[in-house]
């Protein structure tokens, strides 16, 4: 049962698996929400799509994720919890991120340690910036939030990078830091999955096991048996309207007409339920009538 007042450093503390689908503009948080997601997660791969339709190589701005990051959590009441890439400069750009983003209503970040311009973590050639810069990074963003309640998790890339071994080492550097939860990026096997679930089982831990990743897609079960806390789906909704809208948009010119899409289309019910346009009717209705008594 999705509890509605539950903070985010709640839900990484409890026991049961926390499953984050990925949103990237306000209708999807929404229609997340009512499928009774405990929790949202601002992909930046998803955002960098929808904002300048590139791709995750370090384009987007801190301005253009925080303004959809205001606009998702002005949309829902779940928490939100966000990429924050890695923070968008050194140590005094970090303060300023988290800065933005809580002010911006978000529960939560995580920032990585990759070397700008970052990059998906799923893609190639990566590089780090020193374990002793990332953990600077990590105090100004822990000093710059204003909730105790909000949560800095830091990601670390260094599997494709440096190997297993250095992306646990760096990992426990963060913890020791003082970083509320662990992610670490793009394990290429299950064995490493379980590795890092056994040996950071003191560390609330987030993953991201996407199609078409480095990683190998798991069931939540099996997830939440290695050790980890948080389960994110962080590009599923983005992947879904790749398909959907390219077969959406060629039917359309190649016919003229929306008749042979009304299978795949939601009702026009269906979208002014969505948008809750009752519950603004009723208020235009209230307030017509409060101007309507006030003019008698």
């Amino acid at each position: 049962m999705t509890d509605s007042d539950a903070t985010l450093r709640d839900l990484f503390d409890r026991d049961d698996l926390l499953l984050a689908p990925g949103v990237a503009d306000a209708l999807e948080a929404t229609i997340a929400e009512r499928a009774d997601a405990d929790a949202l997660y601002v992909s930046g791969n998803a955002v960098a799509t929808a904002v300048h339709g590139g791709p995750d190589v370090g384009l987007t701005t801190m301005s253009e994720t925080v303004d959809r990051v205001r606009e998702i959590t002005g949309a829902v009441d779940r928490p939100v919890f966000c990429d924050a890439d890695a923070g968008y400069g050194n140590a005094l750009n970090v303060y300023r991120t988290v800065h933005e983003f809580e002010r911006a209503g978000a529960a939560g970040v995580h920032i990585e340690d990759q070397r700008a311009p970052k990059k998906c973590g799923h893609f190639d050639g990566k590089r780090l910036v020193e374990a002793e810069e990332m953990v600077g990074k990590l105090e100004a963003a822990l000093d710059a939030r204003e909730d105790d309640s909000f949560v800095v998790v830091a990601r670390t890339d260094a599997v494709a990078v440096g190997g297993l071994e250095e992306a646990i080492d760096r990992a426990r550097t963060y913890v020791e830091a003082g970083a509320d939860g662990i992610f670490v990026d793009a394990p290429e096997t299950e064995a490493q999955l379980a590795e890092i679930g056994e040996r950071l089982a003191d560390v609330p831990l987030v993953v991201n096991l996407p199609y078409g990743g480095e990683s190998p897609m798991l069931p939540a079960e099996r997830v939440a048996e290695m050790g980890y806390d948080v389960l994110l789906f962080a590009t599923t909704a983005q992947k879904a309207k790749l398909r959907l809208l390219e077969e959406v948009y060629s039917e359309l010119v190649e016919t003229g007409n929306e008749r042979g899409l009304v299978d795949r289309l939601g009702t026009w019910e269906d979208r002014d339920d969505v948008t809750d346009l009752e519950t603004w009717r009723e208020r235009e209705r209230r307030y017509a009538d409060a101007e309507s008594a006030d003019r008698e």
